[in-house]
């Protein structure tokens, strides 16, 4: 049983129940769900992931005034649930893995990742959230929120990043994606430079992993996920996951250097597809200022076309 299903079950069991015994008054608007961090929560666990910060357990959200009126003890109630469940032990917390579930107070939920206790309404709140925290905050699954506040903020920031951001963020990864990989790993390999080459090698694939959850409106996942989840992207996903795989298990660097501009043209193709660039280059550093240039806000299209 996957972590996720493991814990809707546990919630509606034993949790909601509860709930609706010792704190009716409360019941329609408590959210509940399990999001955040951990495997679970992209459905990506499995029998190595069952050692620690999994098991039966569930999310509360609150508002910060209910929070206050009856965070503890609803926690104290939760604590008091049977902690094994579904034939599986209880959770395991390591000693990082604290405050993933139980009751949490609904802006300060969100403000661990994104860092503001409020939905961001400008371009600069947005700019500088990593992509990783967003997708944390919004995977998972909502089992139950009847009052709609957690639900309000999620829907929000699943609407995705202002086109103005998508676009500098895509222009930054031509350049980090041509640097590294088109430029820098066959010039490391020339020089015998064989960690900088490795580096280059797995930058080029971070960024193009990055840059294929941008083209389908995703946000990245935490670097050891975001390979795995490529996979479920409609646009160029299976094709990108597929030739990344194929870079990162292969030992013959020519290979892989024809698989970096492999994956770089499927890239500047489909760039040319969306309008975003119509330049005719083969070299991905080309598109970037394309792409820039389409920024609408003026400040952000000034800014250094590297940084996104």
């Amino acid at each position: 049983m996957k972590g996720l299903e493991l814990s809707e079950n546990y919630f509606r069991d034993l949790g909601l129940p509860m709930i609706k015994e010792k704190f009716a008054h409360y019941a329609d608007r408590i959210a509940a769900g399990l999001v955040g961090d951990g495997s679970e929560c992209l459905g990506f666990d499995d029998e190595i992931s069952q050692d620690h910060d999994w098991g039966p357990s569930f999310c509360i959200w609150l508002t910060a005034e209910d929070f206050n009126t009856i965070g503890r003890a609803l926690q104290e109630e939760i604590r008091n649930l049977p902690q094994s469940y579904g034939g599986f032990s209880p959770r395991k917390v390591s000693d990082w893995g604290a405050g993933r579930v139980g009751v949490l107070e609904i802006s300060q939920f969100y403000c661990n990742f994104i860092g503001q206790n409020t939905i961001p309404s400008q371009l600069q709140d947005w700019l500088f959230i990593p992509e990783d925290a967003l997708a944390t905050c919004t995977n998972g699954k909502v089992f139950c929120d009847p009052l709609g506040e957690f639900s309000r903020w999620r829907e929000r920031l699943l609407e995705f990043y202002p086109e103005d951001i998508r676009l500098k963020k895509m222009a930054s990864r031509c350049m980090t994606i041509a640097q590294s990989g088109q430029y820098n790993f066959q010039r490391c390999i020339q020089r015998k430079e064989y960690f900088a080459a490795q580096y280059a090698e797995t930058k080029f694939c971070a960024d193009v992993i990055s840059m294929i959850f941008l083209l389908n409106r995703r946000y990245t996942p935490f670097n050891k996920w975001m390979h795995r989840a490529l996979k479920d992207l409609l646009l160029l996903g299976r094709i990108i996951h597929q030739k990344i795989t194929e870079i990162v298990t292969s030992k013959d660097y020519d290979r892989k250097f024809a698989l970096i501009e492999e994956i770089s043209r499927i890239i500047i193709d489909e760039l040319r597809n969306q309008e975003l660039s119509d330049s005719k280059s083969g070299f991905l550093l080309d598109h970037g200022p394309q792409i820039q240039n389409k920024i609408k806000d003026e400040q952000l299209r000034q800014r250094n076309v590297w940084i996104g």
